[in-house]
């Protein structure tokens, strides 16, 4: 019995590899890939509604968690599994609240990543990631410099006072993105405060 499978990622390599997974885990799904949302949109309005559709969180077109409650509302009978790097539990509380079935962190092996989404598939609510905090330090590197350069740039728009809404605009990405950066650089400096991690920042 085949099934049509959506792996949604504007990261080619991250789909690439998605795609390899599935096709090793299903091998008789149909897989068809997305690179934004419209892309998904396109997919989703043309054949049989997809069995299963595996999105990154941080992907161009989601801009909101009310956008994923829509995406749920428009595919109830399909799968609907999130894979990210975030890994920030009351975001992925989140996630889960808007209607996903499942959450991935794409930090966990692939043997981890195929058995969580032939659970997801058979109706479990799946969680699974490998939480920062877990990972060694980057040895000598200060923390600023653990950060991704996204992050960084984030971290020196707050540094600067901007809220998110202006650094979304400065950086052409959206709010929630923002919200996730900062959430992830607040964690990876070991602070609880964005004016915290502005003092850390000008003392680099």
């Amino acid at each position: 019995m085949s099934c049509r499978i959506i792996v949604a990622d504007d990261h080619p390599l991250f789909r690439e590899a998605m795609v390899r997974t599935v096709q090793r885990i299903l091998p008789q799904a149909c897989l068809e890939e997305a690179g934004n949302l419209g892309q998904v949109l396109e997919l989703i309005d043309h054949g049989d509604t997809p069995d299963t559709l595996i999105l990154d969180l941080r992907f161009p077109g989601l801009t909101c968690l009310e956008r994923l409650a829509a995406l749920r509302k428009q595919l109830r009978r399909t799968s609907l599994i999130i894979v990210s790097m975030v890994d920030e539990p009351e975001l992925i509380s989140q996630v889960m609240a808007a209607g996903a079935d499942g959450f991935i962190g794409k930090s966990i092996t692939p043997d981890e990543l195929g058995a969580a989404i032939l659970a997801i598939r058979e109706g479990e609510v799946v969680v699974k990631y490998q939480p920062s905090g877990l990972l060694p330090a980057l040895g000598t590197e200060s923390e600023v410099e653990q950060l991704t350069q996204r992050q960084q740039d984030v971290l020196r728009l707050i540094a600067q006072g901007k809220t998110n809404k202006e650094i979304a605009r400065e950086l052409d990405i959206s709010p929630f993105t923002v919200r996730i950066h900062v959430s992830s650089l607040l964690r990876t400096l070991n602070v609880s405060s964005r004016t915290a991690a502005a003092v850390k920042y000008t003392g680099t």
